[in-house]
């Protein structure tokens, strides 16, 4: 029954074409589907049922077989002609191995005979729509991340190159900023471009950087274009790897702040000179201030902090006027995420007459987040007094939206990856969801920090993925594994240890301590190490009380589920022994917050 139910929320979004020449069958199919599935559509022969498809293409079509004007089996091949991945159920009260041949011929997804089994009908359309829904996501999925791709491409420098170091590909702003023509560049070494006096030293800091677990390097960088004219970028170099953790390639993503390092530089000759004429020093501050004002956001505020000037770009980027931002400190566009601490070091540093730099996070007069890199700079007079301050930034929202692209797609896929294991134990994926929401609280409630309650939470959920090497017939069999049986569903922990262990992401490497300790108990009587208390990592104490409560609240094809109070009773006599004392004690403390996490998330 949850199978049947687990199906219609994929079939609800698909659209059937349903052909079949029988006036009562087709009645009886048609009352059964329709309000079940997106769009039904409907013929009563083959070639009604062909134009049908040319002009509504449906995800998946129904079929009878023997028809008149056209068979089924004949309007399947035109159809597969035109869309040969189209999915297709064919409907026959001839099981004979003849129309099964055709059938396979064309790539039947399902073949069903009559009198029709409607559990069965819903069980197969149920597959089909969860692979077509998928499939859609994941489409979806790529062309969002094109759409930020192609952000990025237009505004940010870009560069790839080989393990040498050789560029093999370069972007339209890489090729305005250096005035080099691509045939010019691709092949060449990218040190080609560095300052000779700084070559060597910037090369070893940033290959030690590579060698590093994180494998990335961030700093800036000082060029010269195919002119010999000096230009600065802020540049994250970024190793790539392949899936045997090999360097594959090198990823380089630089935005020019040569304006802002031309001001800084003004701005310290200036202070230097410690001028006698304040008011020619900042004429020239103001002179340079409107070549930078058509690249960069700009601000400037008196020592308390008010807002004396914004430029244009600031006024469209805040959506606030001039007249709504003069007057007024910066906290009118802070975000609540931007914390006061961060904001404290800010003042703490430019009131000591040093520059800032930093990102912050603001929003915008209708609550629209946007980020920015800045750098605040205090300005002094003759008396090296501080008289104000300049803010000068550049919006990196697209980066910040691409990584935030990338981290949730990393995540979609850690969670797909957990569903899979269940789905082939028959279980449900809302079996991955509670023990994911059983294992942050549990988390919570056991004091770890916050980095390591989210890593947890998108962990957990790959706690079975080893069962993806166990047979099915261990797997799915209904009643006791014998003894040889057991010991290899034993397995699974080390399968899924060994499928992510290699990985450099610390996520996968949270997932396979999961999946290989979260058979453990506390007094050393688990597998596969037979480790105990400390010796479990606290990841793998947490999901295994977390997958234990939940299995045994869940029907599985080997058991029914258990009732509650016989569940609290087990884990009671289980304190100590298979579970951490604590954990007991804090699942016991605060039950109403786990039974709320397993009402929500109901099968």
């Amino acid at each position: 029954m949850n199978t049947l139910k687990n199906n219609m929320k994929f079939i609800k979004n698909i659209s059937v074409l349903y052909v079949e020449d029988h006036e009562d069958i087709r009645k009886e199919i048609v009352s059964t589907l329709e309000n079940k599935v997106k769009k039904l559509f409907v013929a009563s022969d083959g070639e009604e049922g062909l134009l049908l498809y040319k002009k509504h293409k449906p995800d998946v079509i129904i079929t009878d077989i023997n028809m008149p004007k056209m068979t089924g089996i004949e309007m399947a091949k035109e159809i597969r002609e035109l869309n040969d991945e189209v999915s297709i159920i064919v409907i026959s009260a001839y099981n004979d191995s003849s129309f099964l041949s055709q059938a396979i011929d064309f790539g039947v997804n399902n073949f069903l005979v009559k009198p029709l089994d409607l559990i069965k009908l819903f069980k197969n359309l149920g597959k089909v729509a969860k692979t077509i829904t998928l499939e859609k996501e994941n489409t979806q999925m790529k062309l969002v991340l094109e759409e930020y791709k192609s952000i990025v491409d237009e505004k940010e420098i870009v560069g790839k190159m080989d393990k040498k170091g050789r560029f093999i590909y370069v972007n339209k702003p890489f090729l305005h900023t250096t005035s080099y023509k691509e045939e010019q560049v691709i092949g060449k070494r990218a040190s080609f471009l560095l300052c000779k006096k700084e070559k060597r030293t910037l090369i070893k800091a940033i290959s030690s950087a590579l060698q590093t677990k994180n494998k990335i390097w961030r700093g800036k960088i000082k060029s010269f274009d195919k002119s010999g004219e000096e230009f600065y970028t802020d540049t994250i170099i970024k190793a790539i790897m392949n899936d045997k953790n090999e360097v594959k390639e090198y990823m380089c993503m630089s935005h020019n702040i040569t304006t802002i390092e031309s001001t800084k530089n003004y701005l310290k000759r200036q202070n230097l000179k410690n001028t006698t004429n304040l008011r020619e020093a900042l004429l020239h501050l103001e002179q340079y201030e409107i070549g930078i004002n058509e690249s960069n956001i700009v601000s400037r505020t008196n020592t308390k902090g008010i807002i004396t000037y914004v430029n244009e770009k600031f006024v469209n980027i805040s959506k606030y006027s001039h007249s709504e931002l003069l007057g007024h400190n910066h906290n009118i566009i802070r975000h609540i995420d931007t914390s006061m601490n961060t904001i404290n070091t800010m003042w703490k540093t430019i009131q000591a007459g040093e520059i800032w730099k930093g990102r912050l996070k603001n929003k915008d007069k209708h609550n629209e987040t946007y980020v920015v890199d800045a750098v605040i700079i205090p300005i002094f007079d003759n008396k090296n007094n501080i008289i104000e301050y300049l803010g000068i930034m550049h919006d990196i929202t697209p980066i910040i939206k691409l990584h935030e692209e990338f981290e949730e797609t990393q995540r979609e896929i850690i969670y797909r990856m957990g569903e899979i294991g269940e789905t082939r134990s028959k279980e449900t994926g809302n079996h991955v969801k509670r023990v994911a929401q059983y294992s942050r609280l549990l988390a919570k409630l056991y004091g770890l920090d916050q980095k390591n309650i989210d890593i947890l939470f998108m962990a957990s959920p790959m706690h079975d993925i080893g069962k993806v090497g166990i047979p099915d017939n261990i797997l799915n069999k209904k009643g006791k594994l014998s003894p040889d049986e057991w010991e290899i569903m034993k397995t699974h922990s080390e399968i899924g240890y060994s499928i992510l262990k290699n990985s450099s992401r610390d996520l996968l490497q949270a997932a396979s301590i999961v999946s290989y300790m979260h058979h453990e108990k506390w007094d050393g009587s688990g597998y596969p190490q037979g480790l105990e208390k400390e010796e479990i990592h606290i990841f793998g104490r947490i999901t295994a009380l977390a997958d234990v409560f939940d299995a045994l609240g869940s029907d599985r094809c080997y058991k029914a589920a258990w009732d509650l109070e016989d569940i609290l009773e087990l884990f009671k006599k289980e304190r100590g022994k298979q579970f951490e004392p604590k954990l007991i004690d804090l699942f016991f403390e605060n039950i109403e917050e786990f039974l709320f996490i397993r009402d929500k998330y109901i099968d």
